[in-house]
């Protein structure tokens, strides 16, 4: 027959909407078109394609080839499209079957010799052809990120020959290992290394059992980044469901997919010269930014005050909504962001300020003004405040504290408690939610008033300070938010007015 249709899907930020590729072949001077809005790669594929045809000894036809990759309306970018334009030109010239091509998605880009390439992308696409109930057929190099979706049926040649002979029932398509993959990734570093500095792992503990945000102030040496290093291995490990999503958003990104350590939480810690669109993400073809490949990870700004203040005030937004919308002129697109966000400054420009060696100079005007580069509004949504000071030579050379494991498991159970409590953690109860499980006696709520009129704090920082109180009762195994953890609460939004 002179028509066939391939199946491909194109990649639209998370999505990834199918794509049918109509192979035209009719009488008329030779020449090959393609249709449907193509970028230049896309335009390119013809030359890929027919020397990758020819030189797997197929015949490329001398007649008018047209190509529609239909829906029209929607961008196709990429060299993904290589592999479903050659197929369907083998088909419609009658040189492979075409009886069951309905039954696959192909995406792949070709080499000259009729290799296949990797692409990226690939996680998304294999996740709803999936649940389009069709074979993937990708190249080798993206098999391990495929077969990470181990519901779906993933086949993952290396040359088109192998698919050609498979369509022509000459020979079966190996599919790639799925099941369980490798998991031995490398240790992640230790709470234990941590010397002294109790109130700091405490607050990190906290933050980790209830997916709070958390800001450590203090001179410089003095741990602040070796705590923040360490958040992820006080974490549970994702669920398969998170770890796909997290996935899927490093293989969008362009990044490769580890599937040994992709149970792991992500730790992304961006330098402070980074851009918004570095931070939120952003191009003429949307990509993911930090805060999407931090998603269901940690986001670890170090040197806060450093970055310059528009960006920071992008991360508003995200920290509420848990989402990014990316609009463009051309199209939109939404990534998830739902992150833990760790920072960390020093007091005064000098980062000496309070430190016991009185080493600092600046004057209370240029304290000020090294403070007021970060906004309230971004201050008033981090949910705790803590210093973190120099340390004595007792204090370093005394014994380590609890390890990674010891503070996981504690925090498992806190985070256990949550989810069957309100299926969500702490940090991201609603109103009506707070309502519910964060009540206070007569007591407690007039310490709460009391304190938020003297340290003049805003409604957020109420909701917040409950809902830390809610996580360190989850710690304590309570049923109730006692005065003790409403107090410790407190104090860590005491430093907003220093």
């Amino acid at each position: 027959m002179s028509l066939a249709l391939v199946y491909s899907r194109a990649q639209a930020g998370m999505e990834a909407p199918l794509v049918t590729v109509e192979v035209h072949i009719s009488n008329g001077l030779p020449s090959l078109s393609i249709v449907g809005l193509p970028e230049t790669a896309v335009r390119e594929s013809k030359d890929r394609v027919r020397g990758a045809i020819l030189n797997s000894h197929y015949e490329f036809p001398a007649r008018r080839i047209t190509i529609n990759l239909a829906p029209a309306d929607l961008p196709k970018g990429g060299g993904r499209y290589d592999l479903p334009i050659a197929l369907g030109i083998l088909a419609a010239s009658g040189q492979v079957p075409d009886t069951a091509l309905a039954d696959y998605e192909f995406a792949g880009e070709l080499a000259l010799s009729g290799e296949l390439r990797g692409v990226h992308g690939i996680l998304p696409m294999t996740l709803q052809s999936r649940d389009a109930g069709r074979t993937v057929v990708v190249p080798d190099a993206n098999a391990a990120e495929a077969a990470l979706v181990t519901t779906a049926t993933v086949h993952a040649p290396r040359h088109l020959l192998e698919i050609t002979a498979h369509l022509s029932g000459d020979q079966e398509l190996a599919c790639p290992a799925t099941g369980h993959m490798p998991r031995t990734a490398a240790p992640l570093p230790d709470l234990a290394d941590v010397r002294g500095q109790h109130q700091a792992r405490r607050t990190l503990e906290i933050a980790a059992a209830g997916g709070h945000s958390l800001l450590m102030i203090g001179p410089p040496g003095t741990g602040k980044s070796l705590l923040a290093n360490r958040l992820p291995g006080i974490l549970p490990p994702l669920s398969e469901e998170e770890a796909l999503e997290c996935a899927a958003i490093t293989s969008i990104s362009g990044r490769a997919v580890c599937p040994d350590n992709w149970l792991q939480r992500r730790f992304r810690s961006p330098h402070h010269t980074a851009s918004a669109v570095a931070l939120v993400g952003g191009g003429s073809n949307p990509r993911p930014g930090e805060i999407s490949l931090a998603h269901n990870g940690v986001l670890f700004l170090d040197e806060l005050p450093e970055f310059d203040r528009r960006v920071l005030e992008v991360l508003r937004e995200p920290l509420e909504t848990g989402r990014i919308m990316i609009s463009r002129a051309a199209c939109q697109a939404e990534f998830p962001a739902r992150f833990q966000f760790i920072t960390a400054m020093n007091p005064c420009p000098c980062g000496h300020l309070g430190d016991t060696s009185d080493r600092c100079h600046c004057t209370s005007e240029q304290v000020q003004k090294y403070r007021n580069r970060i906004s309230g509004p971004l201050l008033d949504r981090i949910d705790m405040h803590v210093e973190v000071p120099r340390l004595s030579f007792r204090e370093l050379d005394g014994p380590t504290g609890e390890s990674s494991e010891q503070v996981r498991q504690r925090v498992s159970k806190a985070r256990c408690i949550q989810e069957q409590r309100n299926a969500t953690l702490n940090s991201r109860l609603d109103n009506r939610q707070i309502g519910a499980c964060c009540q206070l006696d007569s007591g407690d709520r007039r310490l709460l008033q009391q304190a938020l009129e003297k340290l003049d704090l805003s409604a957020r920082a109420w909701d917040r300070i409950l809902k830390v109180a809610r996580t360190i009762a989850d710690l304590d195994d309570a049923l109730r938010i006692g005065t003790q953890h409403l107090t410790e609460a407190i104090h860590y939004r005491s430093l907003d007015r220093r």
